[in-house]
């Protein structure tokens, strides 16, 4: 039970100060004017001013309340290195016991796990939302037992009692970490890109140790090492081997005493562009269709286009001099000798045997194709003469056969059944209903995979692979209708655009592939084949375990599942024939950054608070009561501040001047001030 005196003024304070002014200078004149009544008129207006106060005496029945203790349990992931877990597990059970053993005290224990995603150690905002939970008033400390290392410690926080950090980890830590400082999305294929790589010793390292082993991998092939010096920025020229996501790989070997091997690797993913794409396109002669090919290619800004167009065969005999004529001399030994390799693509469009280029050359060509290159033939009626094309050595690679028919009536084009799953022909605008084109060249025996048909079902575009190469063959010079839009024409430029991805290995034109996107820890992973069916996807996780997962087809040809990983690093998938590696997570997780233990990140927010910083390795302190405003901690010990809260159950006020005293006692001292100032 506690009382005070209270004031509930009647009137607001502006006014009752107003009043007693008025009741002042009415006590002044009154002295001015020698009144001997005086004094009683200013008792009698202390009166009144002391009623419009309305002092009371107020009593209140309290219950005291318990002081509230938070005790922060750091289970991040750089708390389970070593003998961290064992630290945090002794020094919380000490103070817990400490805690619970105090008078009126309450202990509440908090967990602070793995921020979401990559956000790393946030223990200021586990403690923002306990303090939210629970009254300020009652709040007699706060200890976090954590490593330290902790990436909110920037977070505001207002707190009237000490905050401790308790720090696990041993000053003989050390630990190796390896740092991807610069790494491009994008490279140019067979261009050197230039990586920032850096090795650092934290903590107690060695310090006989200058270089280290670094491994060196490229999509899941056997690493590579070097020896690369060990504190000092690394400049890393990689060359991308194909186009697409290339996942690259860089790890070091544990090393003995070292705290983990976590932030030992780093897997970074760069997409491999080309620079230019080398396009060599030959007519054997003007038509409506070779400006198809020609605006096509020309269209794309990253296409160097060689073409050339033959006017004027050898066998043409009009009587005008050759040093008259202003047309170009075909530099066929330049081309299709010396700097055939140059091209990514080779485009026989009508061309027919006319002595122009030798046997040899075109044995050149074919050799070209087997060794990875790519050959794309339109054919038109000359395919069907004897002088065709595939009556030379080229036709070793070309993928069927002309029976020497030309077809000359009108057909719709439409995509086979296998052309359906094809990635050149599947969903092509319009659904096919396209215009019809007026000719094609009967073939047979055709190789590899067809996936549009003509007049009665006949091969109208094959495509084959020839050991390292591809080739296709497309059985009609009609193609270029669609684009005049003869009967609505059609999609006539996806397809070629198509056609000549596949044939420069485009990966997102592949026919036969497995790929996986992420997104976070999750990936999405998209098989492509032309078969029915596919197994299940072999997933090798970075500790080595394996998981297989069924694949649903969506979209025809395409096979699609999505797979949770559980943890970060380097994941082998493996389909069938195809394989294929991904990242997840990071290059580097947050949490392995800094793995030595330390207080430097919450020290500011520790030292404003008054609070300490004490190491497990030395002793769990001990703890003991400061008053507010005090260092709360020293040698050996940390200080809880008792807040002395309470609970006020009941209330009552009791008015010191009731309203028939004020009356009695103001007229009685106006009445004998009157009565003396009269009798004078």
């Amino acid at each position: 039970m506690t009382a005070t005196i209270v004031y509930d003024p009647l009137i607001p304070v502006s006014l009752l100060i107003v009043v007693a002014i008025i009741a002042l200078l009415g006590l002044i004149l009154a002295i001015l004017r020698g009144l001997n009544g005086w004094p009683l008129r200013g008792l009698a207006a202390a009166v009144v001013l002391g009623a419009l106060a309305n002092p009371s005496y107020q009593q209140e029945d309290r219950a005291p309340l318990s002081d509230i203790v938070l005790l922060i349990e750091d289970e991040s992931a750089s708390q389970r290195l070593g003998e961290r877990p064992d630290q945090t597990k002794q020094a919380a059970d000490t103070l817990a016991a400490q805690i619970t053993a105090r008078p009126n005290t309450e202990l509440r224990r908090i967990s602070v796990p793995d921020g979401a995603g990559d956000a790393g150690t946030q223990i200021m905002t586990a403690i923002t939302d306990a303090l939210a939970e629970e009254p300020r008033a009652r709040i007699a400390g706060i200890l976090a037992i954590s490593d330290g290392r902790v990436h909110d410690g920037d977070l505001p926080i207002d707190l009237p009692a000490p905050m401790h950090l308790v720090i696990t980890g041993k000053e003989t830590d050390w630990d190796r970490r390896l740092t991807v400082r610069n790494a491009p999305a994008f490279a140019i294929i067979g261009e050197a890109v230039t990586l920032t790589l850096r090795i650092d010793d934290l903590g107690a390292a060695p310090e006989d140790q200058e270089l280290a082993p670094l491994d060196i991998s490229i999509d899941g092939e056997p690493p590579q090492t070097f020896r690369v010096p060990i504190g000092q920025d690394l400049e890393l020229p990689i060359t991308l081997p194909h186009g697409g996501r290339n996942v690259i790989r860089f790890s070091l070997p544990v090393a003995e005493g070292e705290l983990t091997d976590r932030n030992n690797a780093a897997v970074i993913q760069m997409n491999g562009v080309r620079d230019r794409l080398s396009v060599l396109l030959v007519s054997g002669e003007p038509h409506p269709g070779g400006r198809t090919w020609r605006n096509l290619l020309k269209s794309d800004s990253s296409v160097d286009l060689v073409h050339f167009t033959i006017l004027r065969p050898p066998e043409k005999q009009d009587g005008v001099p050759v040093n008259e004529l202003s047309l170009i001399a075909f530099p066929t030994r330049e081309l299709f000798m010396e700097k055939i390799e140059d091209f990514d693509l080779i485009i026989f469009d009508r061309y027919q045997r006319r002595g122009i280029l030798p046997a040899l050359y075109l044995d050149n060509v074919a050799q070209y194709v087997r060794k990875g290159g790519a050959v794309l033939v339109a054919a038109g009626p000359d395919f069907a003469s004897a002088d065709s094309i595939y009556r030379s050595p080229l036709g070793a690679v070309i993928p069927a056969t002309p029976t020497a028919r030309v077809l000359e009536d009108p057909y719709s084009p439409a995509v086979t059944e296998l052309g359906e799953r094809h990635p050149v022909t599947t969903n092509l605008p319009g659904n096919g209903d396209w215009g019809r084109w007026l000719r094609q060249i009967d073939v047979a025996e055709p190789q590899g995979n067809v996936v549009m048909e003509g007049i009665d079902g006949r091969p109208l575009l094959v495509l084959n692979r020839v050991d390292e190469g591809r080739v296709a063959l497309l059985a009609s010079d009609h193609a270029w209708l669609w684009s005049r839009g003869y009967e609505g024409g059609g999609p006539q430029l996806e397809i070629l655009r198509r056609l000549a991805h596949w044939m420069m290995k485009e990966p997102e034109l592949e026919e036969e592939s497995l790929t996986a996107n992420a997104e976070g820890q999750s990936m999405r992973i998209t098989r492509r084949t032309l078969g029915e069916t596919v197994p299940p996807v072999t997933i090798t996780a970075p500790d080595g375990s394996v998981t297989e997962l069924p694949l649903l087809e969506g979209a025809a040809g395409v096979f699609e599942g999505n797979y949770q990983g559980p943890e970060i690093g380097l994941y082998r998938l493996d389909n069938g024939d195809q394989s294929t590696v991904i990242g997840l997570g990071p290059s580097a997780p947050r949490e392995f950054v800094e793995t030595i233990a330390s207080g430097d990140a919450l020290d500011p927010v520790v030292t404003s608070l008054r609070g300490g910083i004490a190491r497990i390795e030395e002793g769990v302190p001990r703890l003991r009561n400061v008053r507010i405003g005090r260092p709360a901690a020293g040698r050996g010990w940390l200080g809880i501040t008792p807040r002395g809260a309470y609970e006020t159950r009941d209330i009552r006020q009791t008015a010191i001047l009731p309203g028939w005293l004020v009356l009695l006692l103001s007229v009685a001292l106006i009445t004998v001030a009157w009565l003396r100032e009269g009798r004078r």
